[in-house]
């Protein structure tokens, strides 16, 4: 077992990690910018190292610098949590190079799923479902057209090397290809480095479920279920739950053994999550994430496996403590991203947290790294805490949620918490019966 790790990351992501090495007895190292001095994965770390001014790409992107300050406490590990260098093969084949542990996959594995067009290939030919279209870049405006003639509009223009909704656009007919490639390569250059585009069939109102993979060194491969992640605002997740509502048990079974198949063909190791649009039951992969995710605690809540210690035992040689077998799934579990923006313009709200009083009780998890008097920088994502309750029904697990929502303070700056409220009152959440595209359209609505 590694004795020292290194954690790369900042916020809720540090100090989930930090807790789950002091349970295993690691002593930890944290890095931080000049902006997050006072943080609490800081304070709680065994040891802590400036590694530059707030800009992350001074700071968390900068990897002479962890390297460095790895090297300086001679820690033997490193994890990347999620964002920032978690999905750089680069970083993690340096980690490697000079003698430590990266907790999460091997280099090459993050470098085929980074690639869209690639990862794409590789899990067709693994046997995993994809949505129709095209079977590499599309460079050629004349050939894009007759490609989109033949999968049918509306398309999805989407750029090879990225995610998060950039360089993504929709040609919902003939007239507005064209402008839709341009549109999409001009983004994919701006947000990569690289304009290379593909095209999918748009699937007009489908779930967007992902389902949560574990692989050991010694050929184990388990899923831990699916999680329903179609809350979404401009392709950024606002709620995910476990298990699905639109799956049967048959369903998960199927997908699942589709998916572990898959991911021992291909000898991947450490946690993983294949993401698909489901639409009239079937399952279209879109992409796969070589990280832990956001939303890894409604899992933990369903499943009772702790995937962030499962990590790092992998990563440091071990076996899979459990199999297929012993995976049970028990209740229902959601998920609200607790954002510092407002709750109706969604525009950032830095600031100093004045009062601050988590909710608790049975079943109630709240990952956050702040506290009252932390003051939240405007350099970093707006994420800043998550509420996770489980129940033994979905509706209980509501009822438990609204409760929650209502009993959590954090007084001083605006959060996303009275958008959950609303949205978890609405009859299409409650009923299930949502989409990847309902949010959006509920907060068009509201706008009026």
């Amino acid at each position: 077992m590694v004795d020292k790790v290194l954690i790369a990351n900042r916020g809720e992501i540090a100090l989930r990690i930090h807790r789950a090495c002091r349970e295993m007895g690691i002593h930890t190292v944290a890095v931080h910018s000049t902006a997050d001095a006072d943080a609490m994965h800081v304070r709680l770390a065994d040891e802590s190292v400036c590694i530059g001014p707030p800009s992350s790409s001074l700071s968390y992107l900068n990897i002479p610098a962890i390297i460095s300050a790895a090297e300086i406490t001679n820690t033997d590990a490193i994890h990347p949590g999620y964002g920032f260098l978690s999905e750089n093969a680069n970083f993690a084949q340096i980690v490697e190079e000079h003698g430590m542990t990266f907790i999460g996959p091997r280099p090459d594995h993050i470098r085929m799923m980074g690639d869209k067009i690639v990862a794409k290939k590789t899990v067709k030919a693994l046997g995993i479902p994809c949505v129709p279209g095209s079977d590499g870049a599309v460079t050629d405006d004349g050939v894009a057209a007759i490609l989109a003639d033949e999968i049918g509009y509306p398309v999805l223009i989407k750029a090879a090397a990225g995610g998060g909704g950039r360089g993504m656009k929709v040609a919902h007919s003939a007239s507005d290809l064209s402008v839709a490639l341009s549109t999409a390569r001009s983004e994919a250059k701006a947000a990569f480095g690289d304009d290379a585009v593909y095209m999918e069939k748009y699937l007009g109102r489908p779930r967007h479920i992902e389902m949560q993979i574990i692989a050991d060194s010694f050929g184990n491969v388990v899923h831990l279920g699916e999680r329903d992640c179609s809350l979404q605002r401009r392709h950024q997740k606002v709620l995910e739950e476990a298990p699905s509502p639109a799956l049967n048990a048959d369903e998960r079974v199927a997908i699942g053994k589709v998916v572990t198949d898959a991911i021992r063909k291909l000898g991947y190791l450490g946690v993983g999550t294949i993401e698909f649009l489901y639409e009239n039951g079937q399952f279209y992969f879109i992409e796969m994430n070589t990280r832990l995710q956001v939303e890894h605690p409604i899992t933990e809540a369903i499943t009772g496996i702790d995937i962030v210690r499962e990590q790092i035992r992998i990563a440091s040689g071990a076996p899979l403590s459990f199999t297929q077998e012993d995976v049970t799934f028990s209740g229902h579990a959601i998920e609200c991203r607790i954002n510092a923006e407002n709750p109706v313009t969604f525009a950032p709200c830095p600031g100093r947290i004045n009062d601050y009083h988590p909710p608790g009780g049975p079943g109630v998890r709240v990952d956050s790294a702040v506290y009252a008097g932390y003051t939240i920088p405007p350099y970093y994502d707006s994420l800043i805490g998550k509420l996770i309750v489980h129940g033994k029904t979905r509706n209980e697990c509501l009822m438990r949620l609204r409760r929650c929502l209502e009993e959590y303070v954090i007084a001083g700056i605006d959060t996303t918490i009275p958008l959950h409220l609303r949205l978890i009152s609405e009859n299409d959440f409650v009923n299930g019966a949502y989409h990847i595209h309902w949010l959006e359209e509920f907060i068009d609505a509201n706008r009026e």
